[in-house]
């Protein structure tokens, strides 16, 4: 089984349980979200949002999928460009119950699969806060190579914030199989 697979309307009231649950988990790593965000209807109008940018071919919006094919959080390729750029960034987020499992490492795995085979992509960046040694480790693990600092980059927690930069090229070395 696939560790993600295309979010649907239907995920809304599972992943507005996970934010609510992981609100204090997440909050040092999420930028600023509107009032209802959280909420199964502010969960329904983000996902119609991501799929009608899916639909235009500009993102591809996963939900993360534990062992049991629970929804355990999202990955979202997005800013999809084609040409001769062939680009995406990918971000993603997982429930603090469901880390330290190599669930995130799988499946940023399979979305690198769907980016490189599935979209013809050549390069998916992905920047983390740098204090973020979680997520730089499941880069690492799939190949990703740090290219740079960008300085107050996003603003995360209410701060613009430092983040470093990574990127996967289709044709990087290949890395050892994901368990």
């Amino acid at each position: 089984m696939s560790p993600i697979r295309l979010v649907s309307p239907e995920d809304s009231t599972a992943l507005a349980d996970l934010l609510v649950r992981n609100r204090e988990f997440l909050a040092p790593w999420s930028p600023f979200r509107a009032d209802g965000h959280e909420t199964v209807e502010g969960q329904r109008s983000d996902i119609a949002l991501v799929l009608d940018r899916h639909q235009r071919g500009e993102a591809a919006p996963f939900v993360i999928l534990d062992d049991d094919g629970g929804v355990a959080g999202r990955l979202t390729l997005s800013g999809i460009v084609r040409g001769p750029f062939r680009s995406c960034a990918m971000g993603y987020w997982l429930s603090e119950d469901r880390t330290g499992r190599g669930l995130a490492t799988r499946a940023v795995a399979a979305a690198l699969g769907h980016a490189f085979d599935e979209l013809g992509l050549h390069r998916v960046q992905a920047e983390t806060l740098v204090h973020n040694t979680a997520s730089q480790r499941v880069l690492a693990r799939n190949g990703f190579l740090q290219y740079g600092l960008a300085p107050r980059y996003l603003e995360i927690a209410r701060r613009w914030q430092d983040h470093l930069m990574f990127q996967r090229l289709r044709d990087d070395p290949p890395v050892a199989p994901i368990r």
